[in-house]
């Protein structure tokens, strides 16, 4: 099958890209355009891997590049967004072009081809808890401007699926993490502070809890919901169903890499108060009962096998601990 993923040039789309090529897909990838010609973490893919891709740079929210970018696909994945929550504080209209409007443009080149479409959301969509586990009947609730674009993005591609029969499936992974990860995200931070030898790591909250994904099983979640006709005009969690706080997440990460290390409160980044969510447990029977995904990584062996990454000198030095931006 040939398939084009958007966002390839990002943590979970590069992971996405590996494993996809390793499981015989044909894959056009379509990278954020940039005059360095970087392709991301697509840069460090084995060569072997990369041989058998091809790279297409363009921007989302261009609609014709996106249309043009579609020619010849059978399958569409679309993970390119604007992720980090704190910069939605700042630029919410930039989360507007590039999550709402960019899918738009994925779902229009859909619909006007008849490709199978997987729309990437996210679990901020629901908001804290107001029932667990969290499954797919669960309200949302745009508690920042990221998770209001995501839903939005999700809304509109169910339209397009009601009013178009275009064959969308909402695919929602729960907090993915592992290799190449941002270090806007919680796990990274706590690593690269760690490995930077640092004895006070900053956090801001500590009491949420989080449903960890592994990357790695977050990639086949997608592929196997893509291999299921039975996933079309559905949404779909991929959760573990196990969940555990911020605070506890920090211990185990200083009891592996430096065990005289303290948490210390930074109130700068900590989300605004009503921002918050407080708690994310996902349910995840409608996967299992529509594909054949299960989680292959228990959240410790995954947390050392993200550890291991971080380790490398190479890698490690792609990280600025010592400063917090947005």
């Amino acid at each position: 099958m040939r398939v084009l993923i958007t966002g390839a040039d990002g943590f979970i789309g590069s992971h996405l890209t590996e494993t996809m090529v390793k499981y015989g897909f044909n894959v056009k990838a379509f990278t954020y355009y940039n005059s360095f010609n970087s392709w991301g973490w697509l840069d460090n893919l084995d060569k072997e891997v990369l041989k058998n891709v091809e790279v297409v740079m363009g921007d989302i929210r261009d609609p014709y590049g996106v249309k043009t970018a579609t020619k010849g696909c059978e399958a569409i994945l679309h993970l390119a967004a604007l992720i980090a929550i704190p910069f939605s504080y700042v630029a919410p209209d930039a989360y507007v072009d590039t999550n709402i409007k960019g899918t738009l443009n994925i779902i229009q080149a859909a619909r006007e081809k008849n490709i199978r479409t997987l729309v990437t959301s996210t679990s901020e969509v629901y908001g804290t808890a107001k029932y667990v586990p969290i499954d797919e009947n669960h309200p949302y609730q745009g508690q920042s401007p990221y998770s209001a674009s995501k839903i939005g993005a999700d809304r509109l591609a169910e339209s397009f699926y009601r009013s178009f029969n275009t064959p969308i499936t909402i695919v929602r992974p729960f907090n993915t993490y592992g290799p190449r990860q941002s270090a806007r995200a919680v796990i990274p931070t706590i690593i690269t502070q760690l490995l930077q030898g640092a004895e006070e790591i900053k956090l801001g909250a500590i009491e949420p809890t989080r449903d960890f994904n592994f990357v790695e099983d977050t990639a086949n979640g997608f592929i196997e919901i893509l291999k299921s006709e039975k996933t079309i005009g559905e949404e779909i969690n991929i959760a573990t169903g196990e969940e555990i706080s911020i605070g506890d997440t920090a211990k185990e990460l200083i009891r592996q890499i430096n065990p005289s290390a303290k948490i210390k409160l930074d109130e700068e980044r900590l989300r605004p108060e009503k921002s918050e969510v407080e708690r994310l447990l996902g349910a995840n029977e409608k996967i299992k009962k529509l594909t054949n995904w299960k989680p292959k990584y228990s959240f410790e062996e995954g947390i050392k096998k993200t550890i291991e990454w971080f380790k490398k000198e190479e890698n490690l030095a792609k990280y600025k601990s010592n400063m917090y931006v947005v």
